[in-house]
């Protein structure tokens, strides 16, 4: 898979797990962290973990594992490291204190509108 496709594919789950917001910043040209962020916001603590357990099936199933996951132990953030693609889960206080748009404001924001309803 391309980062592109797992982008997709990763905003996809979000978007059929209820995630909010959802966003997907190509970052390839303003850094070497991930050619790709995808952002969205959860409702619930519990719903920021199913979206976790649901990116990193997803993912299994076209043979890509996560690198690594990091998260808050309240629950109000989770990232999962996918290479070339990073993952940012938020409750809405807490997307609202890291705001990684305005951190990244820099990046090309993807329109999902069609990929959203492809899938």
């Amino acid at each position: 898979m391309t980062s592109y496709e797992s982008a997709m594919l990763l905003a996809k789950t979000l978007d059929s797990k209820k995630g909010e917001e959802l966003k997907v910043l190509k970052t390839e040209h303003l850094t070497t962290l991930a050619d790709y962020f995808v952002i969205c916001t959860a409702t619930s603590n519990t719903q920021v973990k199913a979206m976790s357990d649901a990116c990193e099936e997803a993912m299994e199933s076209h043979g890509e594992q996560v690198h690594h996951i990091e998260g808050h132990r309240g629950g109000t953030w989770l990232l999962m490291d996918f290479s070339a693609v990073v993952v940012h889960i938020f409750t809405d206080e807490a997307r609202k204190f890291y705001d990684l748009e305005r951190l990244w404001s820099d990046a090309e924001e993807i329109d999902l509108a069609q990929a959203l309803q492809e899938g």
